[in-house]
């Protein structure tokens, strides 16, 4: 009786036991293919993901090239403008030099005119002199002197004729200095017109080398447009160029604070003039690029139109700077200093003096402007100020 109780029980736990460690041949296979499924989709995820991998590589690979292609792009565009630079100061110089050398030439006319004019007017009161000595008379000066009869009379004709004579010496003097005046004026004027020719000779070999640079600086604009720039990219560089300007002010800045000798620009609100004559483009506070703001004033303008500091001052910085083209700082004191950027030449060095209204660069469009015209800024302890407030 208790084994027929017991045996059911022991043939289910001995069923179990064996069901638990011994799979049946047909349920294999399902479970073979549940596992393969399963390598074969960890395989392509990770194909996917090498793939992923690549193109990132690729990818940086390519940012990387094009880096290096904009920065040595951007290096040849700093070298051409300095070309353009160099040659357009030097035409603006010969131009100064040519305008001089007109002037003196002028001048040596005029002066030549006058003393053809003295000199006709010495040789007309020599011949009057000549004239008056013929029409005292037929005696002549040794028959005065041998006369006996009249020795008042002689005397008095004596004193006349030798008060005659010192007058005629006196006039055939000035004759002689006049014509020789006239001929070193000549002489002068010969030199200048020779010279004249050289500068203009001169002028034709810069303007030849201004014209190249300039073809230069075109085909490498052409090449830099090329390598187009996202939105966030444009941002990056604008804020790299922001600091790198905001770095350099700093340090002109301190060096600027050992200056005393200048009063500032504090009492000359709405009296000092504009820089240079032109059409606001850009205004202080304008939207410039996301969250940037221009900072100065953009004035359109000529190429070669003179560029004049707003006061009197020293020059604190004088070269090329990145997004920025050809720079010069003006420090006016107190804390003052003026900016004046996309410049096609400058005119002044780092610590020449400066005064209200002098040329100190030319209008260009360096830093890679398409248009020309002038980057204005007025910054007072290092931070950017509307330059409105200053110029009328």
């Amino acid at each position: 009786m208790y084994y027929k109780i017991i045996k059911p029980l022991i043939i289910v736990s001995i069923y179990t036991f064996v069901s638990f460690f011994y799979t049946p041949s047909f349920a294999k296979p399902t479970q073979q293919i549940v596992h393969k499924a399963d390598q074969q989709k960890n395989t392509k995820t990770s194909l996917n993901l090498d793939k992923v991998q690549q193109a990132i590589n690729v990818q940086q690979k390519t940012i990387s090239l094009k880096n290096k292609k904009r920065s040595v792009l951007e290096k040849r565009l700093k070298n051409d403008e300095l070309a353009i630079a160099k040659a357009a100061k030097a035409v603006n110089q010969t131009n100064k030099q040519i305008q001089q050398t007109h002037q003196k030439i002028g001048q040596l006319r005029q002066q030549k005119f006058q003393l053809n004019k003295q000199k006709k007017h010495q040789q007309s009161l020599l011949a009057q002199q000549l004239r008056a000595s013929y029409s005292t008379g037929n005696h002549d000066y040794l028959k005065l002197i041998l006369n006996q009869e009249k020795p008042a009379t002689v005397q008095r004709t004596l004193s006349y004729y030798q008060y005659f004579n010192q007058a005629r010496i006196k006039e055939i003097t000035n004759v002689e200095q006049t014509v020789k005046a006239l001929n070193k004026v000549s002489e002068q004027q010969t030199v200048e017109l020779a010279k004249l020719t050289q500068l203009k000779q001169q002028q034709v070999t810069q303007q030849h080398q201004l014209k190249a640079s300039n073809k230069n600086r075109k085909n490498t604009i052409k090449k830099l447009s090329k390598q187009l720039l996202t939105d966030k990219q444009k941002l990056r560089k604008l804020k790299n160029e922001e600091q790198n300007l905001a770095i350099e002010l700093a340090k002109l800045q301190k060096i600027a604070q050992a200056e005393v000798t200048l009063a500032g620009l504090s009492r000359l609100k709405h009296k000092l003039s504009w820089p240079t004559k032109g059409r606001l483009f850009k205004r202080f506070g304008n939207h410039k690029q996301g969250s940037l703001r221009w900072k100065g004033v953009l004035i359109t303008a000529p190429v070669g139109r003179d560029i004049k500091s707003i006061h009197n001052g020293k020059v604190l910085f004088s070269d090329w700077l990145n997004g920025y083209g050809l720079v010069i700082v003006i420090d006016h004191g107190n804390g003052y200093m003026s900016l004046y950027g996309h410049n096609q030449a400058l005119l002044k060095n780092v610590g020449e003096r400066v005064e209200t209204g002098e040329p100190i660069a030319l209008v260009g469009q360096s830093g890679g402007q398409n248009r020309s015209g002038l980057y204005f800024e007025i910054r007072h302890d290092g931070r950017a100020v509307n330059p409105k407030t200053w110029c009328k």
